[in-house]
């Protein structure tokens, strides 16, 4: 394949897949209502520009589906949670949580989603499903994303500055909607779902995952989903969570409600580039879904940020490898046509390392 640019992947994608650009000078987008309305990937300078996502590029090509749950990558995809629990949206039936028996909703993994609108800089998609839970609860809703390419100004705003010298810059946002289209409202009896965005990122042997922490008596981060991460791969301190995104060894970590600043981001000193993630997040509504593989005490104490490294499984084979950025919605309590609303702000700024790390320090590191 030639060598990965935005252009490069603009032109595998238009080979493969229904693509929507969104464009203003030097900063691109692409979106796609095949895969679910997602934000493919972006650049910060022109057609030929550095590629900011990672893609599953022989997943994408080949057209083939696969079973359980199709990965094709992207900066920022619509998601549905709980994963796990039992209210569980990815184990329909009351089946028990293994491998084997997962199964990704496929309104959030195979299903095409409709062009709703396009007005300049932003494009609407949408799609309706009704999704079974484990408890056997179907819960009958409407997705909706809006994408948005933001202006200088705003990318500006995002990072409460100017952008320092030699340093380009490209922002979105997705506002990212679930509606009750069924007769019955979503309660803790029922199960409610939550909005789960996720962005995918290609590693480098020095990148480093970055997530602000406020410190919460009683709260902890959850460093439990795929078995304890080793120190040097996991480092906690009172200000900040520093967790290597290098695609070397699997792992995940979640931020709980009371511990949850609403920023977090990575910083690739390999290839210059610093990614800042802002998510929206109401202190006075801490109930969001617990994701976790097993039968929960409280399917409603989970995570708002979730941190993801990918790596090699048992067998050898690997999914990417990539890094993720995770942000979800509290539960969604609502009534019959009550709307939920999540909305999430990416900013990927190109650079000299030193001017990323000032930018890291100041805006993930909570350091002056």
């Amino acid at each position: 394949m030639e060598t990965k640019t935005y252009g490069s992947d603009k032109r595998f994608l238009e080979k493969h897949i229904e693509v929507v650009e969104l464009a203003a000078g030097d900063r691109r987008l692409l979106a796609s209502p095949t895969l679910q309305g997602r934000v493919l990937t972006s650049s910060a300078d022109g057609g030929e520009g550095y590629s900011f996502a990672w893609l599953n590029y022989g997943l994408i090509a080949s057209g083939q589906p696969l079973a359980h749950v199709n990965n094709y990558g992207g900066e920022d995809r619509f998601w549905l949670g709980p994963e796990g629990g039992q209210y569980s949206l990815f184990f329909p039936g009351g089946t028990d949580f293994s491998f084997a028996q997962w199964q990704t909703p496929a309104a959030i993994d195979t299903e095409k989603w409709e062009t709703v609108g396009q007005d300049g800089g932003r494009v609407t998609f949408g799609k309706d499903a009704s999704i079974g839970n484990t408890a056997g609860v179907v819960l009958a809703m409407r997705l909706e994303r809006d994408v948005e390419l933001l202006t200088d100004q705003q990318a500006a705003c995002a990072i409460e500055g100017p952008l320092p010298r030699g340093v380009v810059a490209v922002a979105f946002r997705t506002v990212n909607r679930l509606v009750n289209r069924g007769d019955f409202a979503w309660n803790r009896s029922t199960g409610m779902p939550s909005i789960w965005t996720i962005g995918q990122f290609a590693p480098s042997h020095d990148t480093t995952m970055i997530i602000p922490l406020r410190q919460a008596p009683g709260a902890a981060v959850n460093d439990a989903y795929f078995g304890k991460i080793p120190a040097d791969r996991l480092r906690v301190t009172e200000r900040a969570l520093y967790f290597r995104g290098d695609g070397g060894m699997r792992g995940k970590i979640g931020i709980p409600p009371g511990m949850t600043i609403p920023v977090c981001g990575a910083i690739d000193r390999v290839n210059g580039v610093l990614t800042i993630v802002k998510l929206d997040f109401d202190p006075a509504r801490p109930t969001y879904v617990n994701s976790m593989w097993e039968h929960q005490d409280d399917p409603f104490s989970g995570d708002v940020i979730n941190a993801y490294n990918d790596g090699p499984l048992e067998d050898g084979s690997i999914m990417g490898p990539f890094y993720e950025l995770e942000s979800s919605s509290p539960a969604a309590d609502l009534a019959p046509g009550e709307t939920m609303l999540h909305t999430r702000t990416t900013v990927h700024l190109r650079g000299p390392v030193a001017e990323l790390e000032k930018l890291s320090a100041r805006l993930l590191e909570q350091t002056p």
